[in-house]
Parts: structure tokens; sequence; C-alpha cells
């Protein structure tokens, strides 16, 4: 099955298709609607085959179908038709699910999206569990509010690095994971990274999209056959470094 994996993040829309050496973008923004990011994509797609499609949603996620609008875009995510816009089968889970799924390697595993917000999931012995821990509170606001964009922007990256420092440090005491992944497109703003982490990459958010066809379900129970399928789609989407 040919996949068509669409990663939407607060700043760029990002897609790849199996098959394909370098991914396309297109930027985002508190305008975009879905019927204008399918539009969009789908103009950017033109020439790539796919039968499916994954997307990777800024926001909440439950039996594919987004159940709150994205706090970074237009409204009119929940309630849309994603199969008939596209006309094929859709898969959707939260963004930074997506991107966790790619970079999975068994265990239990916490990952946390450093980008326009704050991404986070777990993956317990090939389990995928969504969570927003972004808004949960933190000091005088929540901890997107302080390692998210605006806190990297109003802060400065000497603070910012200490809060992002703090907070995986809040969250591993709490969790326990045995793996952390710190993804995102500011990871790279990091002068060195957190005791037990280790770097993400953007282009995992594609892997995690093809993983989402590999066994022909849902992301749910042991991965090992979605790993070993998608073996090719890694070595494909690791190759070149996505820009945030």
């Amino acid at each position: 099955m040919d996949v068509l994996a669409i990663d939407v993040g607060g700043t760029n829309v990002k897609i790849l298709a199996t098959g394909q050496q370098e991914g396309r973008k297109f930027p985002s923004g508190p305008k975009l609607t879905a019927k204008a990011m399918v539009e969009e994509v789908k103009k950017l797609a033109e020439g790539w085959n796919y039968d499916a499609v994954s997307i990777g949603y800024p926001g909440p996620v439950a039996n594919g179908k987004p159940v709150a609008e994205p706090h970074n875009l237009a409204p009119g995510w929940v309630g849309f038709n994603f199969e008939r816009a596209f006309g094929c089968p859709v898969k959707m889970v939260n963004d930074a699910a997506m991107q966790a799924l790619g970079s999975y390697n068994g265990g239990k595993m916490l990952f946390l999206g450093l980008g326009t917000g704050l991404g986070s999931t777990m993956i317990v012995d090939g389990t995928l569990e969504p969570m927003e821990l972004a808004h949960l509170p933190y000091k005088k606001a929540t901890y997107e509010k302080y390692v998210g964009l605006c806190g990297l922007k109003r802060f400065g990256k000497k603070k910012w690095r200490r809060y992002v420092e703090d907070v995986v440090e809040r969250l591993t005491a709490a969790l326990e994971p045995a793996d952390i992944v710190l993804g995102g497109g500011n990871v790279r703003l990091l002068k060195q990274l957190p005791k037990g982490c280790r770097a993400g990459s953007n282009a995992n958010a594609f892997l995690g999209g093809f993983r989402l066809w590999a066994d022909g379900k849902r992301p749910s129970g042991p991965l090992a056959e979605a790993q070993a399928t998608s073996a090719g789609a890694n070595k494909r989407s690791a190759g070149k470094k996505q820009k945030p």
C-alpha cells in the first residue's frame, strides 16, 4: 500500500508519500481550515501515487477523528469528512502520536514534541497512548506556555532551555519512562539534551504515518510487524533532515 503521510503543524504542513525521497511543505497558521489543508495537500502531492492517507493532527483525536478544534489553526476541523475530501481511506492520530510512533524502538517511551506547542505521547509495549500534557498547570500558566514557541519567544533561549529541562525532569519522575524522545522543530535549539533523552527527527512523523497502515489496523499492541514493514520507509525518511 502506498501511503501519503501528512504532518499538520501550527507553522507548516509537511507531506511525504511512500517511495518519495524528499518531503514537501506549505505554511499553515491561524487561517488554515481543514478544507484548505486538503486542497493544498492535493495540489502539492500532484504526481505522487497513494492509496491511503495518514494525518497527524495538532489536537486531541478519538476513534480517528478530531474531538476539539486546533489551538493554532482556524476552526472547522471537527466533523470534517477527510475520507470524502481525499477520496481514499484516512487514518488520523494526534501529531505528537504520529511522530512518537515513528520514533519508537520498544519498551516504555515518552515522546515530547517541542514545536509551536508541546506534543506528548507515551507508547507502552507497543500500545500508543496520546496525551494532552501541554495544558496542565505549570508555574503561572501551563507547560506549553513555558516550553512551547510562545515561551521561547517570551523568555529567550537560555531560560527556555532551563524550563525544558525542568519539565522533562518532572514528567520523567511522574511517568517513569525507560526511553525519552524529544522531537519537534525546536529540539535543535537545545545545547545539550536533558539526562536520559534522545533527539527525535521531524522525519519520524512520516515514518509514523507509514506505520499506521503497516498492519492494516490502528496502532495498538506490539509494533514488531509494523517496524519490519516500514524499515525501508525509515531509510528514506531519515536520510534528509527536515526543516522545522
